[in-house]
C-alpha cells in the first residue's frame, strides 16, 4: 500500500538512557543553588559576626535578650543587661550586634 503503518513502540528517544542521569544533575544543581549554598553563607556570615565580637559591643541574642558584653570568652560571652544584672549565655546564641548606643537610649 502507499501508507506506512505507524509504530509507536518501536520508537526511540534521542537522549536514550541518559535521562535520568540528566534529571538527576537538574535536581542536584536546584539543590544546591537553592537550598544548600544560600545556608551556607548564613553560616559563614554568622561565623564571621562572632569571631568580631568584643568588649563593649551591644546584642541580641536568639532568645531576645539585649544587652552589653563585659566578657569574650570561647564558648560563652558574659552580659549586663542591666545596673548590677549579668548573665552568661553560649556564643552561638548570639543573633545580632547592635548599633552603638542602641540600649542607652531605651
Amino acid at each position: 500500500m502507499i501508507i506506512t503503518p505507524a509504530y509507536a513502540a518501536g520508537g526511540t528517544s534521542l537522549l536514550g538512557s541518559f535521562e535520568p542521569f540528566i534529571l538527576l544533575a537538574v535536581f542536584a544543581a536546584v539543590f544546591y543553588f537553592f537550598l544548600w549554598r544560600p545556608q551556607a553563607k548564613r553560616t559563614k556570615a554568622h561565623k564571621e559576626l562572632l569571631s568580631q565580637l568584643k568588649k563593649g559591643d551591644e546584642i541580641v541574642t536568639a532568645g531576645g535578650i539585649a544587652g552589653t558584653i563585659i566578657d569574650v570568652g570561647e564558648n560563652f560571652t558574659l552580659l549586663e543587661i542591666d545596673r548590677n544584672a549579668k548573665i552568661k549565655v553560649q556564643k552561638s546564641s548570639i543573633a545580632t550586634v547592635l548599633p552603638k548606643g542602641t540600649l542607652k537610649t531605651i
